[in-house]
């Protein structure tokens, strides 16, 4: 025995799902764990895209208010990437297409994939399957955009790529998946330039 899922209940069910769970696992010196009761946090899996202009050498962030945020020292507008939710049917590259086209009003012309990870495995089951997307941002900077109905207030910034990367530095970028992204970007920027520029 691997691990045992002893009992499942849904406590909670809104716009997100909390469920409650009993699981007892084979422990590395020998033997099983007593039975651990745990919360974990359902939310469905994400995709997330970075969008990047290699002709001018910028990135495309978005600014949003997150509620996870509410007591954060420097508010709850973030800078992150473009990204959704993972709906029954849909690919992860097509919700990175229509997300890309909710959020800024622009599409994608060549994609690459990054990674996936598990976000937070303590507490969440939410997989991110992050891409990188080259896009052109001409006469993006300063638009709103986002789907009204579901209360999106989303503003576009196209950022300088050396400027992205202070803005983690100095923690204007300060959650996981945009700092992830960013940091491929740097580790990568030669190869993906080299692909998609003329």
């Amino acid at each position: 025995m691997q691990f045992e899922v002893l009992d499942r209940e849904t406590r909670f069910q809104g716009f997100f799902r909390l469920d409650c769970v009993q699981v007892r696992h084979a422990l590395f010196g020998g033997g099983v764990s007593k039975p651990l009761h745990r919360e974990v946090f359902e939310r469905g899996h994400s995709v997330g895209l970075l969008p990047y202009d290699p002709e001018r050498n910028t990135v495309v962030l978005i600014e949003q208010f997150r509620a996870g945020a509410l007591d954060h020292p420097s508010g709850p507008w973030l800078f992150e990437v473009v990204a959704g939710i993972l709906e029954p049917g849909e690919t992860p590259r097509e919700v990175a297409s229509r997300e890309m086209q909710e959020e800024t009003g622009n599409v994608i012309t060549e994609l690459l994939p990054i990674c996936e990870y598990m976000v937070s495995p303590g507490g969440t089951s939410e997989r991110s399957m992050l891409f990188c997307g080259r896009v052109d941002s001409e006469d993006m900077n300063g638009a709103i955009r986002g789907v009204a109905e579901e209360g999106e207030d989303i503003r576009v910034h196209v950022v300088d790529f050396d400027q992205a990367m202070d803005m983690i530095e100095d923690g204007t970028v300060n959650s996981a998946m945009p700092i992830i992204a960013l940091q491929w970007l740097a580790l990568n920027k030669e190869r993906v330039d080299d692909l998609w520029t003329d």
